[in-house]
């Protein structure tokens, strides 16, 4: 047996690898005999890649097949004792490049938390070769010298370390110039950025026996009283009496004895304590489970069992159920039977906003079963839930809830998966690539566990609903509301006609107010829904109509009055508000149209006493914001809450009376084929919020077309007459379902460039798609982004035609396009299948 490992360990073995770059193939590397036995897919190893880049790549497969156009460079170094990605992730990432036309380093970058991709760091190191005299100090300049004395001392530092020297921002031409004079080299080291957390903890040192233990405690009875406070705090901490004493949180200790670091360094250096680092988790532990599951009302039980018999049948049903109907207990309930079975849930939502109401619910259902997973976590946090996954010792998630990046969690046997407010955009992945879509992404990954999936909404996007009345997903609806809650009331008030009789005041019509002030009084919460954050979405002089854009994209700036900026939501340039007008020098500047911070403002005249907050993402940029603004409005703390699209998600409030669409108009007339579903489902979702048990809510929707198709179905709550309207529109023009487009966006700095080279990338893809299905180039409405012009060209493929060949087909044509010369070359080129 030992001779057969040792001929094995003399075979020749290679990994190929996945590199964190945009590059297409995978890299073959061997594999140094000694390792042999210890590299396995899916771990990370650091390998060379160009003449001295080191980085950290990810083993796909090992083999014993050679590279046939390049002699394989060695492994340098394994990272990781076990895989930290297994087969099935291996075999979504496939899945994800093909599908969505990018490359494995793209979706490896994506898949894995930033504390798990240990990056490349340049160091300048001392030239050991170089002697150095006090005489030399003419040959170097005085910034160079101040670094020749740091480097002769420290040996090697980080470009960081050598800015701080310096005491300079600029530092590249001066490390430039000291390895062009020899006294400097440079090397590439990986870096690790995960750091674990450590807390200091006390234990009795292990020499200390019980005769000089008592001895001890004798002497510092008679000549250091505090010292032996603080012992005999220790002893009652750690249970000493027991004969296992527990090691001791060093501030617990501290703070219990009421002495200081002092005594206890003098106790360390007695060899009478011990103080150590221990690793600690950043997760918070939430403890027991504290509830049972609740019972079902009958109509959520019929719900629940036509999920169960749909099951039998179909990998994915959708759960269409009007908002506040309960469709989380009936997830609940389905989670308990998959969690039962020892298998593992995912549960997605689309903004971090939701998920600390739900955490809530959950984790006093399953306690420290339940896991988080969003970006609002930092790095490190990330990797701890991604370690527990991997390698559980203490914590076993059986539910992990998260926003979409948890669909790349390392699952060891998932059972069902749950996509909340599935029609939700924000689950789409805009840049950088890859561009995936969390839903459809979950279909498959489900696919590939033989698990099931739940798509719940009170508003399904279009393709989920033709999917289910095609018999391809499953379909179970609910139409009434939990609690025999009515649904909301709502009202349509014409502000052009308001306007006209000059009976608007500020923003708001006499009937908002109204109501407004009646909730108020009665106690009562409001929500108003503003899609718009900033103070206005522009300025505007008032004698020639110039209005500010922003220098870098061809855009409007939003004004922001708290901060007094004119800023872009594109690139984030920002600017003081001009005093005068930049064309004419008049001083008439004008604010144009509103936003949720002038909302606010204008809230503030009209009810001085209400307590008023702003959720959008201005105000939600620190880590726990979300949640502290909805604790607040749950608790009754804030009277009205105005938001953009993150109040119309999920959220459940009893207490809400009253909720105002402040102008409904603004996704209604926008470009694009998807804005009347949009618009319904915004609006739609927003009025769910309103109304109590025996109390029906109120909506009110200011709008300047109250007799728009979109209003009135979401006055009737016609769900089912918006989806006939735009799905006969959709197959007319032939848009999804009944296709699938892929946007490819060209962006160059210079426009003429553009022009010149973008039509030839639409005649590559029409030779290979024919002329009906490549539509453009053409500019988009915004042309210019952060000092690059853009073309789209937008190629519709037949959803049955729609297969791994389609992305061939289109690499090619991108091949052929980008030999044609330099000008070509030089095009940024984005690719967005299924465009939201």
């Amino acid at each position: 047996m030992a001779e057969e490992r040792k001929t094995d360990e003399r075979i020749t073995r290679f990994a190929d690898v996945i590199l964190p770059l945009a590059v297409p193939n995978l890299f073959t590397y061997r594999i140094p005999f000694d390792w042999n036995q210890l590299v396995k897919p899916g771990q990370r190893v650091v390998v060379q890649f160009g003449k001295n880049k080191l980085y950290m790549a990810l083993i796909k497969r090992v083999h014993e097949t050679p590279p046939k156009e390049y002699q394989a460079k060695y492994i340098l170094d394994i990272l990781d004792a076990v895989p930290i990605v297994n087969e099935m992730q291996l075999n979504f990432w496939d899945w994800i490049a093909a599908y969505y036309v990018c490359t494995p380093g793209e979706v490896m970058n994506a898949a894995l938390p930033g504390g798990l991709r240990f990056s490349s760091e340049t160091k300048i190191i001392r030239n050991p070769e170089f002697e150095l005299e006090e005489t030399e100090q003419d040959f170097f300049t005085e910034k160079e010298w101040k670094l020749v004395i740091a480097l002769d001392v420290k040996k090697e530092m980080t470009i960081d370390e050598a800015a701080e020297a310096l005491e300079i921002k600029t530092v590249h031409p001066v490390i430039q110039s000291l390895l062009t004079k020899g006294f400097a080299l440079v090397k590439e080291e990986i870096k690790d950025s995960y750091k674990p957390r450590t807390e200091s903890y006390v234990r009795i040192s292990p020499s200390l026996d019980e005769a000089r233990l008592q001895k001890v405690m004798n002497d510092l009875e008679k000549k250091a009283f505090k010292q032996l406070q603080l012992l005999m705090a220790y002893m009652q901490l750690s249970q000493w009496h027991t004969g296992k004493a527990e090691d001791v949180k060093k501030s617990k200790l501290l703070t219990h004895s009421g002495c200081t670091a002092g005594v206890l360094d003098q106790l360390v250096k007695k060899g009478v304590l011990e103080v150590y680092a221990k690793e600690v988790s950043r997760l918070t532990a939430s403890g027991k489970a504290l509830e049972e599951a609740k019972q079902l009302a009958d109509f959520q039980q019929v719900a629940f069992d036509k999920v169960e018999e749909q099951f039998k049948e179909k990998e994915v049903v959708l759960l269409h159920g009007v908002t506040s109907s309960g469709k989380t207990e009936i997830y609940m309930q389905l989670m308990d039977d998959i969690i039962k079975q020892g298998k593992q849930v995912l549960y997605l939502l689309p903004e971090i906003a939701l998920t600390a109401q739900l955490v809530q619910r959950l984790k006093k259902r399953w306690g420290d079963k339940v896991g988080i997973y969003h970006s609002k976590y930092s790095d490190n946090e990330r990797v701890e839930v991604w370690n527990t996954l991997v390698n559980p010792k203490n914590i076993t998630y059986s539910v992990i809830v998260g926003t979409r990046s948890a669909l790349f969690l390392p699952f060891s046997n998932i059972g069902l998966i749950i996509v909340d407010e599935e029609h939700d955009s924000s689950y789409k992945q805009q840049d950088p690539a890859p561009r995936y879509h969390a839903r459809d992404s979950a279909v498959y990954l489900a696919h590939l566990y033989n698990a099931k999936i739940v798509l719940g909404s009170a508003t399904p996007s279009i393709e989920s609903y033709y999917n289910a009345i095609n018999n391809k997903y499953g379909l179970v609806e609910l139409t009434t509301r939990f609690g025999g809650i009515e649904m909301p009331e709502i009202d349509v008030r014409d502000v052009s006609e308001e306007k006209r009789k000059k009976l608007m005041k500020s923003l708001f019509s006499p009937f908002l107010l109204t109501n407004i002030e009646d909730a108020l009084n009665k106690k009562e919460q409001v929500i108003l829904f503003q899609n718009r954050r900033g103070f206005a979405p522009f300025i505007e002089c008032g004698v020639c109509a110039h209005v500010p854009q922003c220098v870098n994209c061809d855009v409007s700036l939003t004004y922001h009055k708290k901060a007094d900026l004119l800023r872009c939501h594109y690139c984030g340039y920002s600017t003081a508000l001009p005093k005068i007008c930049t064309a004419c020098g008049s001083p008439n500047m004008q604010v144009k149209g509103f936003g949720t911070e002038r909302v606010e403002e204008e809230l503030v005249v009209f009810f001085p006493q209400a307590r008023i907050a702003r959720m959008d993402l201005d105000s939600t940029r620190a880590k726990h914001s979300h949640s502290k603004i909805i604790s607040l409005f749950e608790d009754r703390e804030i009277d009205i809450l105005v938001g953009t699209q993150m109040v119309t998600k999920g959220l459940d409030f009893d207490n809400v009376s009253v909720v105002g669409v402040l102008n409904a108009d603004a996704g209604l007339h926008f470009p694009d084929f998807r804005s009347p579903e949009r618009s319904y489902q915004l609006m739609a979702q927003v009025s769910g919020r309103a109304g109590r048990k025996n109390k029906r809510g109120k909506v009110i929707i200011q709008t300047n077309d109250p007799d728009h198709p979109i209003i009135k179905q979401v006055v009737n709550n016609d769900y089912l007459g918006m989806y006939n309207e735009q799905i006969e529109e959709r197959r007319k023009y032939s848009y999804p379902p009944f296709t699938r487009l892929i946007e490819i966006t060209l962006s160059q700095k210079n426009q003429d460039d553009l022009d010149a080279v973008s039509p030839d990338l639409a005649v590559e893809l029409k030779k290979r798609f024919g002329e009906e299905r490549v539509l453009g180039p053409e500019y988009p409405v915004v042309s210019k982004v952060n000092n690059y012009f853009i073309k789209t060209i937008l190629l519709k493929v037949e959803k049955e035609k729609y297969s791994q060949k389609v992305k061939a087909l289109v690499t090619e044509a991108l091949n052929e396009f980008y030999l044609k010369g330099k000008e070509y070359a030089r095009t940024r080129i984005k690719i967005d299948v299924d465009p939201q």
